[in-house]
């Protein structure tokens, strides 16, 4: 074949523009559902429903009438909603509820200012004597509140802070220090030092590095260690009966034990306040969980 017939053949080829139709996707197989899925399926809902059922219990009480909650029908004949208006109105609830976002946001704060600084030294310095301080952090974690609530009253009592706010705050943040350290220490050590050094060279200092460099890369942890120093404010209950005897300066956990009486025990009230209580929680943690479940795994692979 000569040049010319070669020539002629491809000039007549057709060539592809954007009126020719493209290629179709290849068809997708449809998805195949094996027994073992099935059984996978089943048992996490299984396991989902019993881990859900306590809590449609609390609900369902809350809403009964006060005739009604010892009988053995698992649904009220009518729901009583103004239960919920009741325990607001006839207990200190809503001091409670404002004495808890206090202690929990203001403790929360007070170890993320603390933590962060610290668990980033630790971090980036080989300082003499570093393990041991890891060690020491860990080993404060073994210790119960209630082993050192004679020591702790007695300390607030000669300051003269019983029955405040503010000794709640430091209580539950030194309680929750030192776990903040740990868990930001790991994902500080996580993070490369290459970038605090190129930022370094650029003109930024160690504190300007930390502020804009790896402290948005280690958001994730500072999450995780707020939310579990938030939850662990929240939940306490030792603390706040021990050091705070004012029922409208008491926590919520410990506003809440007042519907516990000694011979009598206001269930609707109780299971009301407890609905009240751990709503802000579930919402808090629903918002954020993501970052929560990447922070937990800071550190585990370098």
């Amino acid at each position: 074949m000569t040049q010319r017939t070669l020539a002629v053949v491809r000039s007549e080829a057709p060539t592809p523009g954007p009126e020719s139709p493209a290629t179709p996707p290849p068809a997708r197989r449809p998805r195949t559902i094996t027994p073992r899925t099935l059984v996978i399926a089943a048992a996490a809902w299984l396991l989902a429903a019993a881990f859900l059922m306590p809590y449609l219990e609390m609900v369902v009480t809350a809403l009964r009438p006060a005739d009604e909650l010892r009988d053995a029908t698992y649904l009220p004949s009518d729901f009583e909603w103004a239960n919920f208006i009741d325990v607001w109105r006839e207990s200190h609830l809503g001091d409670n509820l404002r004495v808890t976002l206090l202690v929990s946001a203001g403790s929360t704060l007070l170890v993320l200012l603390v933590a962060i600084p610290a668990a980033y030294y630790t971090a980036r310095m080989r300082f003499r004597g570093r393990k041991l301080f890891l060690l020491l952090v860990l080993i404060t974690q073994m210790f119960q509140p209630t082993s050192l609530l004679v020591g702790l009253y007695r300390e607030f009592y000669q300051l003269d802070m019983l029955n405040s706010v503010w000794t709640l705050i430091l209580s539950n943040a030194a309680f929750n220090l030192a776990f903040a350290i740990w868990i930001l220490t790991a994902y500080f050590s996580s993070i490369p030092e290459a970038l605090e050094e190129a930022a370094m060279i650029d003109g930024l200092g160690r504190g300007g590095a930390l502020l804009r460099i790896t402290l948005p890369l280690a958001m994730p942890g500072v999450v995780t260690a707020m939310i579990f120093t938030f939850i662990a404010a929240w939940n306490e209950f030792v603390m706040g009966l021990t050091l705070s005897t004012v029922p409208e300066n008491q926590p919520l956990t410990v506003g809440i034990n007042s519907f516990i009486g000694n011979y009598t025990v206001q269930w609707n009230y109780l299971f009301a306040g407890s609905v009240i209580a751990i709503v802000p929680v579930v919402v808090l943690f629903a918002l954020i969980e993501r970052k929560v479940v990447s922070g937990l795994t800071a550190g585990s692979v370098k």
